[in-house]
């Protein structure tokens, strides 16, 4: 199933009755649908035009005309071959290992699909003109957010990212006014998180989310919403894939920083790169002594 596909059949109870009928057709003629315009599909399901554009809104899709072009790429995708493979008892190593390479690879592209450009320029900017950012996460998504950490102060962004709840809190409470603050949760549910990036939102910060794909409250929180896909069902690989997923994102979001000052970022990153050297070369001098 499709990264859209599976967010709309995870929230079909949740929505109300009307868009659950378009949610239940959408997930029985999928292909079909990508050929029907917005009023014949409403006819269709003995809705109103409005119901699907509310509908499109709901899972954070522009309008009916962006659902239809990013599902349609998906299934095109899906056509491929490129599946998820989930862990079997006793597995051959030469299969496991093909195996997560399968994973990695369709999360990547799934992710690739989902992101849209607009949405991920104004987080860049955002980044960019912060005078600082804090990141939150726990668990998993805390290893994701220290990675950023670590890329963001070797360009000389004043970053803090904290994994314990109170911290963030303590944090999210100092921001300012031109700050920013990336929450990362792969359910977008995840408490602790939701209340940083409520505090940081409350404090006149600019706020982003980075979750699995779907209607989530951290997503409907953030002012800028980006989301990676990863279809981790049954035993999820122990947030294998979609670690990958959210770790690509990120990586996309930090080039595009550098590349968007490169040249304020590119002298700052050298540097810091060639002082870490400096000091390694003397460390092993001192162990040689």
């Amino acid at each position: 199933m499709s990264p859209i596909l599976h967010a709309v059949s995870s929230h079909l109870e949740t929505l109300p009755p009307q868009e659950r009928r378009l949610g239940e057709y959408i997930l029985e003629h999928s292909s079909a649908v990508i050929h029907l315009g917005i009023t014949e599909l409403a006819n269709t399901c003995g809705i109103s035009p409005s119901t699907v554009t509310r509908f499109c809104k709901t899972f954070h899709f522009k309008g009916f005309p962006d659902f239809k072009m990013k599902l349609a790429g998906e299934l095109a995708h899906q056509t491929s071959g490129a599946q998820y493979q989930d862990i079997i008892a006793g597995n051959d190593l030469h299969k496991i290992v093909q195996a997560m390479e399968a994973n990695h690879v369709a999360s990547i592209t799934d992710t690739t699909r989902l992101l849209d450009m607009n949405t991920l320029q104004r987080a860049i900017h955002a980044l960019c003109q912060a005078g600082r950012i804090d990141l939150y996460g726990v668990a998993t998504s805390s290893i994701i957010a220290q990675d950023f950490y670590q890329k963001l102060i070797r360009i000389g962004k004043n970053s803090t990212a904290f994994s314990d709840s109170h911290m963030q809190i303590t944090s999210a409470s100092g921001l300012r006014p031109g700050d920013a603050a990336l929450a990362i949760s792969y359910s977008g549910e995840t408490p602790e998180t939701i209340d940083a990036l409520r505090c940081a939102r409350d404090s006149g910060a600019v706020t982003i989310s980075l979750t699995q794909y779907g209607s989530n409250s951290l997503a409907s929180m953030a002012d800028i919403s980006l989301f990676s896909s990863s279809l981790e069902e049954g035993m999820r690989r122990g947030d294998m894939a979609s670690r990958i997923a959210q770790l690509h994102v990120i990586d996309i979001l930090f080039t595009g920083m550098v590349s968007t000052e490169f040249e304020d970022f590119i002298p700052r990153l050298e540097g810091s790169y060639q002082n870490v050297q400096a000091y390694r070369i003397s460390k092993e001098g001192n162990n040689n002594d």
